[in-house]
Parts: structure tokens; sequence; C-alpha cells
């Protein structure tokens, strides 16, 4: 028997779609579209169609943009011979609020996944490899995140790349700050021992 109307039930699906988004967040998302104005729900609704039909990838980095080209890209502050990659546009966003990295981006958009098939023609390869084959890139900077997939992404990458004779470097991994040595696991320990720089 349900409970709510039909219609009710398909938001709430739809909610529960979501990453991240249980069946309790669904309803609370559900419950409080519902409670918008018409005019709010309907500003809501017009932000989603919006987006979806003016955001697009950026020619050069992958990277969400409304233009052809995002600001980064754009921008001629910016050190366009080192190119940052990264798995997902919300890594840059992560990287970004550092204010230390002045370089560039590509995002692949997911990362190599055997398991969930996901392969090199799956995600933003082919795109890195033709702006370093342009000959402006002197360094590639592997940023994917330091899981299985992440790891095998940046090492498939570094041997794609290397005909170039480029430089390819790997973020650094280790403690983070604030934290206690006692509560690291090992592979975290032996990152940061390997990763270790001078003082």
């Amino acid at each position: 028997m349900a409970f709510f109307p039909t219609s009710l039930e398909n938001l709430i699906d739809k909610f529960a779609s979501l990453p991240g988004v249980g069946k309790k967040s669904a309803q609370r998302l559900a419950f409080h579209m519902l409670s918008l104005s018409n005019q709010e729900a309907e500003a809501f609704a017009d932000a989603i169609t919006y987006a979806k039909h003016s955001v697009r990838f950026c020619r050069v980095c992958q990277n969400f943009t409304e233009d052809e080209i995002c600001g980064i890209c754009a921008s001629d502050r910016r050190d366009h011979s080192v190119i940052c990659v990264v798995s997902e546009p919300r890594d840059v966003l992560s990287i970004e609020r550092g204010h230390e990295y002045n370089g560039t981006y590509h995002v692949l958009h997911g990362a190599l996944s055997p398991m969930l098939h996901i392969g090199p023609e799956d995600i933003k390869i082919k795109e890195l490899l033709t702006r370093v084959a342009e000959g402006d890139v002197e360094e590639v900077i592997m940023a994917t995140n330091p899981d299985t997939e992440g790891e095998a992404t940046a090492l498939y990458l570094s041997r794609l790349l290397k005909p170039f004779h480029i430089k390819v470097s790997r973020l650094a991994y280790g403690i983070p700050v604030g934290s206690n040595l006692e509560f690291a696991d090992d592979a975290t320990l032996n990152r940061a021992l390997e990763g270790r720089t001078e003082m």
C-alpha cells in the first residue's frame, strides 16, 4: 500500500537516485519542495533545466563551463605549461581553495575501473594526450584519488605520457596536518616517508 500519492512517490524516488541521498533524505527534500511556493518551485526546476542546457565541457581542459573555453584556460595569468590531472570537476575546486596552484587542469570525468567496466575510452584521456602533443606542456601532475582506481589511472597515464619526454609527477600523500601518528595506517605512513621533502 502506497503511503503517498504517486506523484510524490515519484519525486522521492528521483531524489533518492542522487548520489549520497538515502530514502529518508529524499523524503525530506521532496516534502521541502512541496512546501515551496509555485514561483520558488518553478525557479528551482528552471535552474536545473538551464544548467543542463547551458553547461558544457571546456574545449581545452574538459571542466564545466558555459563558454567554449573555461575561465582558467582562458586566463593569461595561469601557467599553461603545467597541467594538473583530476578525476572530477569538484577536484578542481578542492585544489583552487588552497590558492597555491597556478597551472591549468585536465578533468578526466572518472577513473579507470575494470570492475565497473570503465576503460580508457570512457574517460577524457585522448583529449589530454592531444594537449600534451601540441608541445607547450612541460609537466603533468597526477592528482587522481589515492585509491585503487585513482592509482591505476595515474600509472596508466604516466605510461602513455612517457614518449612525450615531459615531467610527470604525483601528488604527495601523507599525514594530515593536525593529526597524530598513532592514528595513521601503515599505507599512509609509508607514503609519508616516501614523499618526504628536505627542510
